[in-house]
């Protein structure tokens, strides 16, 4: 916390995880309250991420161009002005599904902006031997976000409506945006070439670096699951255990607790050299909590369950961030990073997609596939990743 501005930075990301995990189960919420449809829940939940993600080449190039802070501003701004509409538009009853997945689309296409540009920030901005607790100081502030975005957004929906919930979100995403103004980004600028090619180069660097695309095939597989989950646990709560939106968000935020009492533990462990067996051990374990879900005849049992979960994944969240940190070039961070955030993540979305018919036909059984889903994850570690550095001798003297 004593380099030069980390903690402005922090305390930015620490805003948008907020209003992120509010998001998470505000929107849901909202359009399973507003519409009673978990197909439309799905098809928006994938709209509001995909499209993105389909840029975001374009937004790596952008970001080692022209400085990661100021456009993770951008994205916050953008994305804070967007929620604001859905909101206003709602409470006069003139938004129609057609007009929610097309504002969704809209929200989506800066968000490679502040996904990667924070991921990319950190190694630019703190030195190599504290990379470890970095990622973990990330990885904390991120599930303590948990801890108070998603029991918030469920209280919000509760009392107030899922209209002022998502207000409540812009909000905070707004004051994240202003939060990281003025950060300095000490990485290199990459100038050299037009935005399209250098976004080509991105991409083509991200399939062609093993590490990297071992690591998107991981967590695609692994996203695809969870994704699944975060339309199918309130459908469980709300449906089968005949809950209100409130067990929702405490339901999330008992997950974010233990995720961060778990972090705390890992984070001063050393992953070099380690880092694949740590994924595919937490990975397994992962999928073994899941399998109690489709069992659950409790709220008491849904908890545990997704507690459980949240325990075992923090060595696979350390090791992964920090593995693709090693074998990135520092000069590449923002489009490496753009493209690499963006495959990675692209499985949520995918899975929420899913989601909506697999629960229309059997809960069980979306619950089933989001756990083969993360189980299968677990392969492409050992088969696809390399056991060495990927990176030039001097690359990897300058990490």
């Amino acid at each position: 916390m004593r380099v030069e501005g980390f903690p402005r930075l922090v305390v930015s990301l620490f805003l948008g995880r907020i209003a992120s995990q509010m998001l998470t189960v505000a929107f849901v919420l909202f359009v399973l309250a507003r519409y009673q449809s978990p197909q439309l829940a799905g098809a928006a939940t994938f709209l509001l991420i995909f499209p993105g993600l389909l840029l975001s080449p374009i937004a790596g190039a952008l970001l080692d161009r022209y400085g990661k802070a100021r456009l993770i501003t951008v994205d916050y701004i953008v994305v804070a002005t967007t929620f604001f509409l859905i909101a206003g538009l709602s409470a006069g009853h003139r938004l129609p599904p057609a007009l929610l997945l097309a504002i969704c689309v809209a929200a989506s296409l800066t968000g490679p902006l502040s996904a990667a540009g924070a991921r990319s920030i950190f190694p630019t901005l703190v030195p190599g031997h504290l990379w470890e607790r970095a990622n973990a100081l990330d990885s904390s502030s991120h599930v303590l976000a948990s801890v108070i975005g998603a029991p918030l957004a469920g209280v919000l929906v509760a009392f107030t409506g899922p209209e002022w919930a998502l207000a409540a979100t812009a909000s905070l995403f707004a004051l994240a945006g202003v939060a990281v103004v003025g950060v300095r980004d000490p990485g290199p600028r990459e100038r050299g070439a037009g935005v399209l090619e250098e976004a080509w180069s991105g991409l083509l660097y991200v399939l062609r670096n093993r590490t990297l695309a071992g690591l998107a095939l991981t967590f695609f597989a692994f996203g695809v699951g969870w994704g699944c989950l975060v339309i199918a646990v309130p459908v469980l709560l709300l449906g089968r255990l005949h809950q209100g939106p409130a067990t929702v968000g405490y339901v999330w935020g008992a997950v974010g607790a233990a995720g961060f009492v778990s972090t705390l533990i890992v984070g001063r462990l050393r992953t070099r050299g380690r880092e694949r067996q740590l994924m595919v051990g937490s990975i397994l374990a992962i999928a073994v909590g899941m399998a109690a879900l489709p069992l659950a005849n409790s709220v008491a049992v849904v908890a545990a369950a997704l507690i459980v979960v949240a325990l075992v994944e923090t060595p696979f969240d350390i090791a992964f961030l920090t593995l693709r940190q090693r074998r990135t070039d520092p000069g590449r961070f923002g489009r490496a990073f753009a493209v690499s955030v963006s495959l990675n993540i692209v499985g949520g979305p995918v899975g929420s997609a899913i989601a909506g018919p697999l629960i229309g036909w059997s809960l069980n059984g979306a619950l089933w596939v989001a756990i083969a889903c993360t189980a299968a994850a677990a392969i492409f570690p050992i088969l696809v990743i390399p056991a060495g550095d990927e990176l030039p001798a001097s690359a990897v003297q300058q990490h």
